[in-house]
């Protein structure tokens, strides 16, 4: 019966039946039941036009607001030489999402109700409640960036923030997933302008060419420059990526028979974001350097005004128009990617197939979460500069945690099939969990205690991060060894193999390893949030 149910079509984990059916993409339809082999080149580039859409989306709208802010105060700041960043950046993004594309395709449902299931209660309210408190904030951050962008041309925000608030709840709840990602690849297209904009600053090529795989910082590193370093990662790879791509995935009804073309729409995306990212330093540092406004980075709207006084209005006005598209695109995927969640964590529907009347909860949520945010940004004095740093040292802290549970989530059999990890992967996964551990806990440290030597810190970290990584990839390499040979599953099983009712599921074997893991990440989490919100409301003179 258990392989029965495994092995059938009607027999899978989907909660909502909207999320079965044919795909409806930007730029073309799938059926449901399509077999067909792509075999031309024609074929299959009609495929992933159709397919294309989720992985593209989700690493466009990391580019957000405050990703502007972070690689234009780069370029201000530190020229061509924090470029490097970027390209290393690419394989954490799409090894991350990769997993994320294998769990949404699989299983059918979303990453908050996959923690639910195989976790428990306790686990899915911390995971998503970290992550509504992180989004929001996110999205606060979203409509300052509206309302300096708007503002360069002299737009209030008392106009621009509820007119753009409105908009976004317009677009999202049309009832229609393919009206929803189309109007979503006009922001996606908005992003190019990043192209003409910097060939109005003319950049150095050479200086591009070296700075991009030569690592170093101007000036030598130090504490400042580690923290900027720090604060690129964590503006690119961020927790609510995980869960906006899965629930997305589930939502345009991707299968592993489309795997491949989604893994495609994920590489594409990895390289537009950080193609993307690197135009806004590179035109920064071309049109700052050797003016005094080098070095003296404060947001993005002196930005927009310094290349209006540098290279002419029209620079200024595109760059405005950048920072405006990347915080309309932020916005609407921060939110959906919560409303997803709450839709699984609380079993309500929540498909963009569905209309208002359909999902009242789903669109209620979205709209609640964009108008509240957005009503904080017109709030007189509001601490917004506070929110913009909480929600940069917030995130580098909980992008760990998240990476947990999607690492334990693939390498779970009962959920994957064989679609599970490779060894090979779960070391790379590793190396990158290992890192990301150390930048939380630099961020961490050094936003209570500002003097600290970062520099100094980070090689400490960095000696006790590798010895340990080195030794654990040996005992886990030396477990693989000795495990049974298991038989290769053909192809045509693994892409007809979906997860069966999460009903149904083998509970997962319980391990000290695990449980243990779980409970430090969760008092590390617990004492970084707590030292934070201390420090927060002493910069906020309430303490």
């Amino acid at each position: 019966m258990a392989d029965e149910a495994v092995d059938t079509e009607h027999a899978t984990a989907v909660l909502d039946e909207a999320h079965v059916g044919d795909i409806h993409g930007a730029f073309g339809k799938i059926s449901q039941h399509d077999v067909e082999t792509r075999r031309s080149w024609r074929a299959r580039l009609l495929t992933l036009a159709a397919i294309l859409g989720p992985g593209i989306i989700v690493m466009v709208a990391d580019n957000d607001a405050g990703g502007v802010a972070t690689y234009s105060a780069a370029g201000q700041n530190y020229g061509y030489t924090l470029l490097w960043t970027l390209p290393l950046l690419i394989p954490v993004l799409i090894v991350n999402q990769e997993m994320v594309v294998r769990l949404g395709s699989v299983t059918g449902v979303g990453h908050a109700k996959l923690i639910a299931e195989r976790f428990g209660r306790f686990w899915a309210a911390f995971s998503v409640g970290d992550l509504f408190i992180l989004n929001f904030a996110t999205i606060v951050t979203e409509f300052i960036g509206v309302s300096l962008s708007l503002g360069y041309f002299g737009v209030s925000p008392y106009i621009s923030v509820p007119l753009a608030a409105l908009s976004l709840v317009a677009l999202t709840a049309s009832g229609s997933f393919r009206r929803w990602e189309r109007f979503m690849f006009v922001f996606v297209f908005a992003n190019f302008l990043v192209i003409p904009l910097a060939v109005y600053a003319h950049p150095s090529a050479g200086a591009t060419a070296e700075h991009f795989v030569v690592p170093g910082v101007q000036g030598g590193f130090n504490s400042t420059a580690v923290l900027l370093v720090i604060a690129i990662i964590g503006t690119t790879v961020a927790p609510w990526q995980l869960f906006f791509q899965q629930s997305n995935i589930v939502d345009k009804r991707i299968t592993p028979r489309w795997i491949n073309y989604e893994r495609a729409d994920t590489v594409i995306g990895s390289f537009v974001a950080i193609v993307a990212a690197s135009l806004i330093m590179v035109t920064v540092a071309a049109a700052f350097g050797g003016t005094p406004l080098a070095g003296h980075f404060t947001n993005a709207a002196d930005v927009a005004h310094g290349l209006a006084r540098y290279l002419g209005h029209g620079a200024g006005a595109m760059y405005s128009v950048v920072l405006l598209n990347a915080s309309i695109i932020g916005a609407a995927s921060v939110t959906l990617s919560t409303t997803y969640a709450f839709g699984d964590v609380f079993g309500a529907r929540h498909s963009l197939h569905r209309s208002i009347g359909e999902a009242k909860f789903f669109y209620a949520s979205f709209a609640a979460i964009v108008l509240l945010a957005g009503a904080i940004v017109l709030i007189p004095r509001a601490p917004l500069g506070l929110i913009t740093t909480a929600v940069q040292a917030l995130a580098g802290i909980l992008l760990p945690s998240a990476t947990v549970f999607l690492l334990l989530l693939c390498n779970d059999k009962a959920v994957l099939g064989p679609w599970v990890n490779r060894p090979w992967l779960n070391v790379v996964a590793g190396l990158i969990l290992s890192i990301l551990f150390v930048l939380s806990l630099i961020l961490m440290v050094t936003t209570v205690f500002s003097t600290l030597n970062v520099v100094a810190l980070f090689e400490v970290l960095a000696v006790v991060m590798l010895g340990g990584f080195v030794g654990v990839s040996a005992l886990y390499w030396r477990s693989v060894r000795r495990r049974p040979s298991e038989p290769e599953t053909s192809r045509e099983r693994r892409m007809s193999w979906r997860m069966p009712p999460i009903a149904v599921l083998a509970a997962p074997r319980p391990s000290r390893a695990r449980t243990l893991t779980l409970w430090v990440m969760w008092g590390y989490l617990a004492l970084a949030v707590v030292i934070l919100l201390v420090k927060a409301l002493q910069l906020g003179g309430a303490i």
